[in-house]
């Protein structure tokens, strides 16, 4: 039996999963957000677009390319993964992100003055490595370009769990992690603009220059989900694909 079969029977047995309204509620908000278009990838591409010229991409956190970087459109790409969870791992550097940035800063790797015209953030779903994604990637990205982010809207507090290994839960084998905590910190902040799509488990951009969205003066000091649950609307700016369109 493999793995999702006993998660498929483990949510179909005589027990509280058929009765809980948390694991019903949670189950369902699970099944809507996979249902969800357009995918990152279409959201990454329209950005791509919008500049109008040979575009310099780069993604942190690949797993299988197939999910993502092979479907970007861009003249030039670059990849950056440990490998931790994609054996085979045919990416352009195998590396975390931090020790990346490191290397690009000491010219080990591409040109120290490279500039970017799209970064995508998807790799440890925890809010201290996100911030720290996040303030290398303003570092490297052009002023009109834009950082990406994936998991910035997790449907509810399983989903964004510290640890990644609990499947057994109404989130199932979805993970988004703390995510949302390290794009939020930068909703605060008034040197950026902000949003996030909502598709695909929430697509959240950050760009220098682009008038996607102000910053946030709404506090949610100790990063409570609940506090982001009863406004996750005005806390993230959620939008739709068809809204940002429109805003570029």
């Amino acid at each position: 039996m493999n793995r999702f079969s006993k998660l498929k029977n483990y949510y179909n047995w005589g027990g509280r999963f058929l009765t809980d309204s948390y694991h019903l509620e949670s189950k369902k908000l699970n099944e809507l957000e996979m249902a969800k278009r357009p995918f990152r990838y279409d959201v990454i591409n329209f950005l791509l677009s919008t500049l109008n010229r040979d575009c310099t991409y780069l993604e942190i956190g690949v797993r299988n390319p197939a999910d993502n970087f092979n479907r970007i459109q861009a003249s030039t790409k670059y990849s950056v993964d440990p490998g931790l969870e994609f054996k085979e791992n045919p990416v352009d550097f195998v590396l975390t992100s931090d020790q990346f940035f490191d290397q690009l800063r000491a010219g080990k790797v591409l040109q120290t003055d490279i500039q970017f015209d799209v970064i995508f953030i998807d790799g440890l779903h925890t809010a201290e490595q996100v911030d720290r994604d996040i303030v290398n990637a303003l570092e490297f990205i052009k002023e009109d370009g834009f950082i990406v982010l994936h998991d910035c809207n997790p449907p509810t507090e399983s989903h964004a769990r510290e640890e990644h290994k609990y499947e057994i839960s109404p989130a199932m084998q979805n993970w988004n992690g703390t995510t949302w905590k390290g794009f939020m910190k930068w909703r605060n902040n008034a040197s950026i603009q902000s949003c996030t799509i909502d598709t695909d488990w929430g697509v959240g951009i950050i760009s220098k220059t682009k008038m996607i969205g102000n910053h946030t003066e709404l506090v949610n000091e100790f990063y409570e989900f609940s506090v982001l649950n009863n406004r996750r609307k005005e806390f993230l700016n959620l939008i739709t694909f068809e809204e940002l369109k429109n805003l570029l």
